[in-house]
C-alpha cells in the first residue's frame, strides 16, 4: 500500500477500465472520471495504457524534429538557503538557523560559495545552475532578515537576482530559479536574469493543506490556489516554467486527476509550462511523514501515462531517475521524454539519500529502451528557438552561446564561460516608422494585426471558453424610480443595488439620470468646460506584454514598429511648447531593450529642453517595468523619476480593476493590486495622477461599479487623482475583438450611463470627469458634456494608440475645435493646466495664436 488515499471498497469496474482504455487508445479526450479510473490501471491494463501513451509521446517527438530522443540537463544544484517559512511534513531540505550554525554554515550560501559550485560545474561541462531555496525565509526567521540586511539586500529575491547575474557573468551557467511562490512583480524582477524558473504544484487537494495533520498544514505557500496563481503569473509573464506533481502524499486518484487537469488548463492557456515533473513520494527519516509508505512504482507509471494522454504530444514529461531504483525502462515506456537535471558534481539536496545516476549509465539504459540521450539546456528547445518574448534580451545571448541554433538543444561543442550581463545604458537607436503619428491619419496602419497574432496573446480558444462560461450579465430589475430619487437627493447615499439599476437605465430613465448627473456637475465644478493644450509623445510602440485589447503594440520586426531617440522626444516637446502647450503626455510600449533608467533620461531630456513644460508621463505598467529592471522599489524608482523631471503620472493601464476581467483583456499586464500600489505610492510622494476606466469589451456594469468604488476609496485616502477619464473600448483592430471574444465597444447608451454614474459615484471625491473626443468624436463628446462630464482632455497634437485601434476621429484637435465642442453643449470653455489650475497668459496667447496646431505638424528630426 502506498500514500495514495483510495477507497478500496469502490475500485473502478472492469467495464469502466475497458472503456477508458479504449478511449485512450483511440486518442479521444479523456474526462476527469476516466482519468481517475486510468490512474488505477495495473497489470495488463497498465501496459495497455502505457503503450498508447508512448505512441502519443512518439508523435510529439517526431513533430518536434527529435524522434527517439530523450533529454536531460547537465546541472549543478545550488541550495541558496535551506531556511523556509513553510513546514512541509515530508521535507528534509528545510532546516532551522540553529542547525545551520552548528554545522558551520551561514543563513544563506555566500557569493563565494555559490560561485565556487558554479565554476566547478562549468569546468565539468554543466550548463545549468539549479538555484533552489526555501520560501520567503525572512518572513519567519529573524536571522534570515538580519543576514539580508547585513549584506545589502531588500529581500531574498534581490539576492537571487544578484547571484544569478554573477553566475551568468562569471561562469556562463544558465540559472534555473526555484525560489518558491512568486508574485507577478517577482517574475518581472527575475526574468531578465534567468533562462527559466519553476515551482512544483504538487497537488490541488486543498484538504491536504487546510486540515490538521495534512502534509502541507501550516505552510502558507502550499495553498493550491496560491500555487496555481503562480503558474498563471508565469504564463502571463512569458516565463518558461517547470511544474509538476508530488504523488503519494495522501491524495486520492480523483484529486490527482484534478491536479493534472489544472496543469493542463494553465498549459493550454499560456503555453508556458515547459515541462512537468512527476515525482513519487519517498519517506524520509526525521520527518512527520517518516512512517508513510513510499508511492509505488505502478502509481508513478500510471500517473506518467495519464499525464501524457491529458497533456498531449507537445508536453515534456520528466521523472527524476534517482527516485525509481533503476526502473528506467518502465518510465520511458509510460511516456516520459526527459530525465531532468542530472549533476556530475552536486547531490540532489532535496533527496540527498538518492544519488544521481551516472550520465553514461543513463545513456546506456535509455539506449536499451530505444532512445538516444541528448543534453538540453535549462530552458527547453521550443523556447530557445522562439526567443522573444520567452527569453529576455539580457539573457538571450547567454542562452544562444550554449544552444544548437538548429535544434535548440545544448550545443555539445559549446564552451561554458561567462559573458557580460548588463542593462542597456541608453534608449535604442531611433528606427522604424517614426512618422506614424502623422501617417496613421493619411496612410493608416500596414495590417489589422500583428504577425504573431496566434501566439503572443495566449490560447484564444481557452479564452473563449473562459468568457462563455461566465455567460451574459443579467439585467437587473431594480427600482429605478427610487434610485433616481436618491441620486437627485444625495448621490453619496447610492447603494450598490441603486447603482446597478442606474447603470442599466435607458430611455426616459437614462435621460433623467444624465440630467441629475449634469446638475451634480454644475454644483461641483460649475459650467466651464476645461481643456489642456498638450502633446502626446508615444516614444515606442515595440511591446511584448500581450495586451489583447491593444492594437498599438508591435514586435520590433513588424512593419509599423518604431522607437524615437531622446533627441526626437525632446524636439517634439519643444515643438509643442512653441505652439502654447503646457504639458507633454509621454507613454510607450514595454520595449524589451529599454533600460529601466530610460524613463529618467526621457523626463530629463524634455525638462532640459523645455524647463517650463509639465511632464505627465509613464503609466503604472511602465513604472513597474522601470522599477523591476533597475532593482529599485516602486517608491525609490518614482522618487528618482521625480528628481529627473516627472511631475504627474497618467492613471492608464487600469482598464478594469478586477483581475477576472484583466486576465481576459491582457496576458501579461500588471494585476489590479499592483496598479493600486503604484498610484497610491505616487500620491504619497506628492506625484498626482489621473484615473481611467476602459469599458465596453468583456465587462459588465458590476465591474464598472467595483472599479469606480475602488477609485473613490483610493481618493478618500490619498486625494491624489486629478480627474477620472472614461475610455470607451475601440474594437476595430483590437485582437480580443478580432478573435471573436469582446463586444464591439460600448453602445451610445452605455457611454451616457457610464459618464453619468462616474459623476455620481465619484462625487464629491473626484470632481473632474473627462470625456474622450478621440474615441467618441465631437458630437459624442458634446453629449457626454450634457451627461455629467466637465473636461475634454487635451489637444493631443498626435494620437497613435486609439488611431491604431481603429478610432475614426483623427489624432489631434485645435483649440478652436475643442471650444466648438463645448459650445455645442451650450457651455463656456476654459484652458487649464494639468492640475486644473489657471494657465499663464503667455501660454494662453501662444495657444490661441497657433490654435494649438503644430505648423504643418513639424517633422521629427532624423
Amino acid at each position: 500500500m502506498d500514500g495514495t488515499a483510495t477507497d478500496a471498497s469502490n475500485p473502478p469496474t472492469a467495464n469502466a477500465m475497458r472503456r477508458a482504455l479504449r478511449r485512450a487508445r483511440d486518442g479521444v479526450a479523456l474526462d476527469l472520471t476516466e482519468a481517475a479510473v486510468l490512474l488505477q490501471a495495473r497489470g495488463e491494463d497498465l501496459r495497455d495504457l502505457c503503450a498508447s501513451a508512448a505512441r502519443v509521446r512518439d508523435a510529439g517527438l517526431e513533430a518536434a524534429g527529435r524522434p527517439g530522443v530523450i533529454t536531460y540537463s547537465k546541472s549543478v544544484f545550488v541550495p541558496l538557503t535551506r531556511l523556509c517559512r513553510d513546514k512541509c511534513h515530508y521535507c528534509t531540505f528545510a532546516t532551522v538557523p540553529g542547525k545551520l550554525r552548528r554545522a558551520g554554515h551561514g543563513m544563506f550560501m555566500s557569493p563565494d560559495e555559490v560561485l565556487e559550485v558554479a565554476r566547478r560545474g562549468a569546468e565539468l561541462g554543466c550548463k545549468e545552475a539549479l538555484i533552489t531555496l526555501g520560501d520567503k525565509p525572512e518572513d519567519r526567521w529573524p536571522e534570515a532578515r538580519e543576514w539580508l540586511d547585513a549584506h545589502g539586500y531588500d529581500d531574498t529575491i534581490a539576492y537571487v537576482r544578484a547571484m544569478s547575474v554573477r553566475i551568468l557573468e562569471e561562469t556562463g551557467l544558465l540559472p534555473h530559479l526555484n525560489p518558491g511562490v512568486l508574485s507577478w512583480t517577482d517574475f518581472q524582477r527575475l526574468k531578465p536574469v534567468s533562462a527559466s524558473m519553476g515551482m512544483m504544484l504538487e497537488t490541488t487537494a486543498t484538504r491536504l493543506w487546510s486540515e490538521p495533520g495534512g502534509p502541507h498544514h501550516g505552510s502558507p505557500d502550499k495553498e493550491p490556489a496560491v500555487r496555481l496563481r503562480v503558474l498563471e503569473d508565469a504564463g502571463r509573464s512569458s516565463v518558461p516554467f517547470t511544474s509538476g506533481l508530488l504523488i503519494g502524499i495522501g491524495e486520492t486518484h480523483q484529486e490527482r486527476a484534478e491536479s493534472l487537469f489544472a496543469l493542463r488548463r494553465v498549459s493550454r492557456a499560456y503555453h508556458g509550462i515547459q515541462e512537468l515533473i512527476l515525482q513519487n513520494f519517498r519517506a524520509k527519516p526525521d520527518t512527520a511523514m517518516r512512517g508513510m509508505p513510499d508511492a509505488e512504482l505502478d502509481e508513478l507509471v500510471a500517473t506518467v501515462a495519464v499525464a501524457r494522454h491529458l497533456l498531449g504530444p507537445t508536453a515534456c514529461l520528466q521523472a527524476p531517475p534517482n527516485l525509481v531504483d533503476g526502473e528506467y525502462e518502465r518510465l520511458i515506456a509510460a511516456g516520459i521524454d526527459d530525465w531532468g537535471g542530472v549533476s556530475p558534481l552536486t547531490p540532489d539536496h532535496v533527496n540527498p539519500e538518492r544519488p544521481w545516476p551516472q550520465i553514461d549509465r543513463l545513456a546506456e539504459r535509455s539506449a536499451a529502451a530505444g532512445f538516444e540521450l541528448r543534453e538540453r539546456l535549462a530552458v527547453y528547445p521550443e523556447y530557445v528557438l522562439r526567443g522573444e518574448p520567452w527569453l529576455d534580451p539580457r539573457v538571450l545571448p547567454h542562452v544562444r552561446a550554449l544552444a544548437d541554433p538548429a535544434t535548440g538543444l545544448a550545443n555539445p561543442d559549446a564552451t561554458v564561460q561567462g559573458h557580460p550581463w548588463q542593462e542597456p545604458e541608453d534608449l535604442p537607436e531611433a528606427y522604424g516608422r517614426t512618422d506614424l503619428h502623422t501617417a496613421v491619419d493619411t496612410e493608416g496602419r500596414t495590417g489589422d494585426r500583428r504577425a504573431d497574432f496566434e501566439d503572443v496573446y495566449g490560447d484564444w480558444e481557452v479564452l473563449r471558453e473562459q468568457v462563455l462560461a461566465k455567460g451574459a450579465p443579467e439585467r437587473l430589475a431594480g427600482d429605478l424610480r427610487e434610485a433616481l430619487a436618491v441620486a437627485a437627493d444625495d448621490p453619496v447615499k447610492l447603494t450598490d443595488d441603486h447603482a446597478l439599476a442606474l447603470f442599466h437605465a435607458d430611455g426616459p430613465a437614462l435621460d433623467a439620470l444624465c440630467r441629475i448627473a449634469d446638475d451634480v456637475r454644475r454644483d461641483a465644478v460649475g459650467d466651464d468646460v476645461t481643456y489642456c493644450v498638450t502633446r502626446n509623445i508615444n516614444f515606442t510602440n515595440v511591446c511584448y506584454t500581450g495586451c489583447r485589447f491593444c492594437a498599438f503594440a508591435q514586435r520590433r520586426t513588424d512593419a509599423d514598429a518604431y522607437t524615437l531617440s531622446l533627441e526626437q522626444v525632446a524636439e517634439r516637446a519643444a515643438q509643442a511648447w512653441e505652439v502654447g502647450a503646457t504639458e507633454v503626455c509621454m507613454q510607450g510600449g514595454i520595449h524589451p531593450d529599454l533600460p529601466g533608467t530610460a524613463y529618467f533620461d526621457i523626463a530629463r531630456a524634455v525638462k532640459e529642453r523645455v524647463p517650463g513644460i509639465h511632464v505627465h508621463a509613464f503609466s503604472p505598467m511602465e513604472v513597474v517595468n522601470g522599477a523591476t529592471r533597475t532593482g529599485l522599489s516602486i517608491r525609490d524608482w518614482l522618487q528618482k523619476a521625480q528628481e529627473s523631471g516627472l511631475d504627474t503620472i497618467p492613471g492608464t493601464a487600469a482598464e478594469i480593476l478586477d483581475d477576472e476581467v484583466r486576465w481576459v483583456l491582457t496576458k501579461g499586464k500588471l494585476p489590479a493590486a499592483t496598479w493600486v500600489e503604484v498610484v497610491t505610492t505616487a500620491h504619497e510622494l506628492g506625484i498626482r495622477s489621473s484615473s481611467t476606466m476602459m469599458y465596453g469589451h468583456v465587462d459588465t456594469p458590476a465591474h464598472w461599479l467595483g472599479h469606480l468604488r475602488l477609485l473613490a476609496e483610493i481618493q478618500q485616502r490619498t486625494g491624489g487623482f486629478t480627474e477620472f477619464v472614461t475610455l470607451p473600448f475601440i474594437h476595430t483592430n483590437a485582437p480580443v475583438y478580432l478573435a471573436g471574444i469582446a463586444r464591439p465597444g460600448p453602445t451610445a447608451r452605455d457611454n451616457r450611463a457610464v459618464v453619468a454614474m462616474a459623476r455620481l459615484l465619484l462625487h464629491p471625491h473626484i470632481p473632474n470627469i473627462q470625456t474622450s473626443w478621440v474615441k467618441l468624436g465631437a458630437e459624442g463628446a458634446a453629449e457626454m458634456l450634457r451627461s455629467g462630464a466637465n473636461d475634454l482632455g487635451g489637444t493631443l497634437m498626435e494620437e497613435t494608440i486609439s488611431r491604431m485601434a481603429g478610432s475614426a476621429y483623427g489624432s489631434y484637435k485645435s483649440v478652436r475645435d475643442l471650444q466648438a465642442i463645448a459650445e455645442a453643449a451650450g457651455r463656456p470653455h476654459r484652458q487649464r493646466t494639468t492640475l486644473y489650475g489657471e494657465v499663464p497668459a503667455e501660454r494662453r496667447e501662444a495657444a490661441l495664436a497657433s490654435d494649438g496646431h503644430l505648423p504643418e505638424l513639424l517633422p521629427v528630426l532624423d
